[in-house]
């Protein structure tokens, strides 16, 4: 019989729900797990959406002050759902009260809050997992392992996109997301973050990058309550939008292949369009996530005219066979957490990593920063 694990959420947004989800879902997709994940307590500092959210899915304590949490016996792991800014504070006081740790990215506003989360997890012994869900798509997966065995060749270049209109809108509320004291560096750590992992998963290691970025809403209406999500304001108070709407990056891998991230929260048109193209010697891989479960393969011997084909990933790729029993049924967002949650409790019960670890977050962050300091100097900057 599965051991039970108590858990917590900090953080009941869009974020926190996904991850209660994927704790209640875990037993039906991975029964052979052995810890199973009891609901202990939910932390948000609105009024009335813990007891909300406890109401809904079963927590036994609902609390507004997280603190509660990192002092609860009773919770023995903590998802952070929280706002990027409270990421440092509450990651490191879990992981010094001795909880394991499942924490969105980007893990903070900057390098330094990566790195003293990541310290804190060390110094504690507990066991980390970072929010990094796309690399979880079995199609993913799969691109990988063609990558690693030389299928497409020697990689040369790389395109990675994530584009979105979730901010596009000139009445969306100005929110944390928008300040640089609490929203960090906008695009970058909310999108771009996810390409650099990407990069890091497929390609290996960044070895230098140049990147240009852009405000392209630069004034917001302050909203009149609490948010959630991605809300609009009609009316409030104008303020300025202090981090960006857009990055660009050229990417030079340790490997000697080129690349090219492109991130941007106001592109209209585009609705979750994130994906990439991988170009080799031999071949080339490309994945769109509105398309998870499929796969462009080009392999061959032609060099010109070769064709694309399509693989429909099924039950050999990934964590497939946990959700469908055959090819090309289809799977979504919440899934990928679903094995990210797996990936977590399976290091908690094994004492072991697996998946992204907070040296992956420490990574993507030193790209990030790197980013903003080529953006300003408008030159290329070394990662080493």
């Amino acid at each position: 019989m599965a051991q039970a694990l108590g858990v917590a959420v900090v953080g009941f947004g869009w974020m926190g729900r996904v991850h209660t989800q994927a704790y209640l879902r875990l037993p039906h997709h991975f029964p052979g797990l052995p810890l199973r994940p009891e609901l202990i307590a939910v932390a948000d500092e609105v009024p009335g959406r813990a007891e909300e959210a406890a109401g809904q899915y079963g927590f036994a304590t609902a609390v507004r002050d997280w603190r509660q949490i990192a002092a609860d016996p009773r919770v023995g792991a903590v998802s952070v759902a929280a706002p990027n800014f409270l990421h440092r504070e509450i990651g490191t006081a879990m992981a010094r009260a001795g909880k394991h740790l499942w924490i969105e990215k980007p893990v903070g506003l900057t390098v330094e809050d990566a790195r003293a989360v990541a310290e804190a997890v060390a110094g504690a012994g507990v066991q980390a997992a970072v929010g990094f869900n796309y690399r979880n798509a079995p199609a993913v997966a799969a691109a990988r392992e063609l990558i690693a065995s030389g299928g497409i060749g020697t990689v040369t270049h790389v395109r990675i996109r994530l584009l979105s209109d979730y901010a596009a809108h000139p009445e969306s509320a100005l929110t944390w997301r928008y300040e640089r004291t609490r929203g960090g560096s906008g695009v970058l750590g909310d999108l771009a973050s996810h390409g650099v992992d990407l990069a890091r998963f497929l390609l290996g290691e960044i070895a230098s990058l140049a990147a240009d970025t852009a405000v392209f809403i630069p004034e917001r209406a302050r909203p009149a309550a609490a948010t959630a999500g991605h809300a609009r304001a009609r009316g409030g108070a104008p303020g300025p939008v202090e981090n960006e709407d857009y990055v660009n990056c050229l990417l030079r891998f340790a490997s000697g292949a080129r690349g090219v991230l492109e991130a941007s929260r106001v592109a209209v048109g585009e609705q979750n369009a994130y994906g990439f193209e991988v170009h080799g010697t031999e071949g080339a891989v490309f994945w769109d996530f509105r398309r998870m479960g499929e796969l462009g393969v080009s392999r061959g011997t032609l060099y010109q005219d070769q064709p694309v084909s399509t693989l429909h990933v099924g039950p050999s790729h990934g964590e497939y066979a946990a959700f469908q029993p055959g090819a090309a049924n289809a799977m979504g967002y919440d899934d990928l957490k679903v094995i990210e949650a797996y990936h977590f409790l399976r290091s908690v019960a094994e004492g072991t990593p697996y998946g992204p670890t907070l040296d992956d977050a420490v990574h993507s962050a030193l790209a990030l920063d790197a980013m903003t300091r080529s953006a300003h100097r408008r030159a290329w900057v070394d990662l080493g």
